[in-house]
């Protein structure tokens, strides 16, 4: 009589391991299943020798030989443990066993005859502490990958945290634009390409570059001046373009408290004519600091919006990178070089995406209609008394039709029948196991 504690048995594990210290109770277990918890030796039990503890092999870490030698004599109870191994065991194979075993046949060693000896004992050690040393060497150099990882993701989070509780947020937006002005002149000024440097003006910063700069100037000046022009008119038109946004949507909001003081927010869809966001705004702050709480609010979250979807994108290139990158062994690379320089290029990128699409968005941001006074003015009565949306019509100054990528779509749940185990039987009705007959066919 014996019981059997693997993972299928979870349920009765504590009687389980509660009947293990018994006398004369034998418990067939799985490897380690039921730790962490003492087993309690029974009467009797302690003068016949304790809790005894039969290993059929040996594991690739010591560490978990020792827990298992560990079940037994617990709080000073006696005990005892012994491993019984197979030439033809994994770890041993691994490491020299077809010559232990040429020793084992050149001394005489009969076909199923145990053998005790020290040198097989240090072998088995050996082996294991080479198995140990590889996976130290994993594990550190995974380590060391996850290194350029984390670098990269305190730089990020220390933007994203500066926009979610509004601290340094006008000071990374200020850095951002002047890093934009930067790149556009230094990219362009280094092709001498005139043109591409005019139509990026009018792309990011809504700009026509030609009132600004000749394509004389544009050759004979210094990039570094350049760079501060531009960025001293990009940041003059987006002043303008705050106070515009401004006289627009805070009549509303006033007209909105006048009519009911009750209401405390008001939803405002914000575009570029690519992208339309709804911005929840606090009416009674937007009054109170005449309407900058309205940009700051537009800020923090195109901020946001643009920063997690991008890193999205950015951690599964450089997931895709980690994999390809262990083929340069073959070319008696170190992979790990190569990863930290590919990575830094991706990191260039992400950055250089960031600001061009913050830029971009903030330059040509207007209301999502011309009409938004009259709709919010003729559907207001119909709102919920906290919250208010100001419809708009879907009158676009670019013609085209933005994607609403703020209102998230239903999802149907996923229905999952009952989990078959591999060794139950298969619900064919062959009477076979699950694993011998239908299983693969399902993996696959």
């Amino acid at each position: 009589k014996h019981n059997v504690l693997n993972a299928k048995q979870h349920a009765k594990e504590a009687q389980v391991i509660a009947e293990a210290g018994l006398k004369n109770a034998v418990t067939i277990a799985t490897n380690m299943a039921g730790r962490g918890t003492d087993i309690k030796l029974g009467e009797g039990v302690t003068q016949i020798g304790g809790l005894a503890i039969l290993g059929t092999e040996k594991h690739e870490s010591r560490r978990v030989d020792r827990q298992l030698r560990g079940r037994s004599g617990r709080q000073g109870d006696p005990g005892s443990t012994l491993f019984m191994l197979s030439l033809e065991d994994n770890l041993i194979r691994m490491f020299g066993g077809e010559r232990i075993a040429k020793v084992a046949d050149f001394a005489g060693f009969k076909e199923g005859e145990v053998i005790e000896h020290k040198l097989i004992t240090n072998a088995i050690e050996r082996s294991q502490k080479k198995v140990e040393e590889n996976h130290y060497g994993v594990r550190k150099r995974l380590l060391e990958y996850d290194d350029v990882m984390n670098k990269q993701r305190s730089v990020i989070y220390q933007k994203r945290d500066a926009a979610l509780y509004g601290e340094k947020l006008q000071l990374e937006l200020d850095n951002t634009f002047y890093q934009t002005a930067q790149g556009t002149v230094s990219k362009n000024k280094e092709q001498n390409n005139f043109e591409e440097f005019v139509l990026e003006g009018i792309k990011y910063f809504e700009l026509d570059l030609t009132t600004l700069v000749t394509k004389e100037a544009f050759q004979q000046q210094e990039p570094e001046a350049l760079a501060e022009t531009l960025y001293q008119n990009v940041i003059k038109h987006y002043g303008l373009k705050k106070q515009t946004i401004i006289a627009q949507t805070l009549p509303i909001l006033k007209e909105i408290n006048h009519r009911n003081s009750n209401v405390e927010h008001v939803v405002i869809p914000f575009t570029d004519g690519r992208l339309v966001l709804n911005i929840h705004i606090h009416i009674n702050d937007a009054i109170r600091t005449q309407g900058s709480d309205i940009i700051l609010a537009v800020e923090k979250i195109i901020f946001l919006h643009v920063i997690d979807d991008l890193w999205k994108e950015h951690l599964r290139l450089m997931d895709d990178l980690k994999h390809s990158v262990q083929t340069a062994s073959y070319e008696q690379k170190d992979p790990l070089v190569i990863y930290k320089l590919e990575a830094f290029e991706l990191f260039k990128n992400f950055n250089n995406n960031f600001s061009n699409q913050i830029i971009q968005f903030l330059s040509h941001l207007h209301v999502y209609a011309d009409k938004a006074q009259t709709s919010a003015t003729n559907n207001f009565q119909n709102r919920s008394p906290k919250t208010k949306l100001i419809e708009t019509k879907s009158d676009f100054q670019t013609g085209a039709a933005p994607t609403q990528e703020s209102v998230p779509q239903k999802q149907e749940p996923i229905k999952v029948g009952p989990k078959i185990g591999r060794n139950d039987p298969c619900p064919c009705g062959s009477g076979k196991k699950y694993k011998n007959c239908h299983f693969n066919n399902e993996t696959t």
